[in-house]
């Protein structure tokens, strides 16, 4: 039987349900973790921009407006409950037509386009097979792209953190930074070469 703080801390693997989604976008979030803040600096007008793991589309929709009317935003997720609520938030405040919905399987994200920026925020723990994730996404960032990883320290150790570094290290990214974002383990990788 499991513990109650397993429960809790969702220390068993599994992807994270999209009504628990709902509770990681709030006001109190937006102080700790502004999108903006957070993002910025990453991405220019343009810019085509994929972010993995979206949930109900926190980081989203933000990036949409970065990318402004000439960008575009892929957002890839294995379930289509987390990609509907994702359709409906750009329905409501114009930005559709920016945000692509890209429904990717366990073992592939299905996508072809070349990326400028990929955003991994508090999803790597949940990838079973690391080295093809960090493999796939290497693939899909077009050369001196950036991939920011980000996990939540309450929920990955940070052996584990050091373990999903050098997948992707492996993949043939090169580490540039570790930004400091609340509650959270970051990296920033930068694509120098092809693989």
């Amino acid at each position: 039987m499991r513990k109650i703080s397993d429960l809790f801390f969702f220390r068993f693997k599994y992807v994270c349900p999209r009504w628990l989604c709902f509770t990681f976008d709030n006001v109190f979030r937006k102080l700790l973790q502004d999108p903006y803040k957070i993002l910025r600096p990453y991405i220019k007008k343009g810019d085509a921009v994929l972010d993995v793991g979206p949930g109900i589309g926190y980081f989203t929709i933000p990036l949409a407006e970065m990318v402004g009317k000439n960008g575009l935003v892929i957002a890839a997720d294995i379930q289509e409950k987390m990609l509907m609520a994702i359709k409906k938030r750009a329905q409501r405040i114009g930005m559709k037509q920016r945000i692509t919905l890209q429904l990717a399987s366990s073992d592939s994200l299905n996508i072809k386009s070349k990326i400028d920026f990929i955003l991994a925020f508090w999803m790597v723990h949940e990838v079973p097979d690391k080295a093809r994730f960090f493999s796939q996404l290497h693939s899909l960032l077009k050369k001196n792209g950036k991939f920011l990883m980000v996990e939540p320290k309450f929920h990955v150790s940070s052996k584990k953190f050091v373990q999903a570094l050098d997948y992707a290290l492996e993949a043939g990214f090169a580490l540039e930074g570790s930004p400091g974002i609340s509650l959270s383990r970051a990296a920033l990788f930068i694509k120098k070469t092809e693989k």
